[in-house]
């Protein structure tokens, strides 16, 4: 089996920073594009960053110049740096990786749970 697992979210004032981790474990042969998504209430799941396993990335416009993304191939590990919040932050987010589990297995994604960042005076 594999578990991605995302941990870091909180309460946050407007124009602080907060850093999410995404861990990826278990049963993993290899690991390819990582991305975050996130979700407010009554709205659809958005884009937010994504990563290759080359390091290429890909920005969400809303979050440009504030949001870094990043990732620790060895470790299965991705991470966003979030800097300069804004109440239109606040968001369930959800770390999705895309994951082979054996040589002989095809592509897939993989959910977190999703945590939640608030950011609110």
């Amino acid at each position: 089996q594999v578990q991605v697992v995302e941990s870091g979210g909180g309460l946050v004032q407007p124009g602080g920073s907060l850093r999410l981790s995404c861990a990826a474990s278990g049963s993993i042969f290899a690991t390819y594009a990582m991305a975050w998504y996130r979700q407010a209430p009554g709205n659809q799941r958005e884009l937010v960053a994504l990563i290759t396993n080359g390091g290429s990335t890909t920005y969400a416009d809303s979050v440009k110049g504030r949001f870094a993304i990043s990732r620790d191939n060895g470790k299965n590990t991705m991470y966003l740096q979030m800097n300069s919040l804004i109440p239109g932050d606040t968001a369930v987010y959800f770390c999705k990786a895309e994951i082979r589990r054996s040589i002989l297995d095809a592509r897939r994604d993989y959910w977190g749970q999703g945590t939640q960042v608030t950011v609110s005076s």
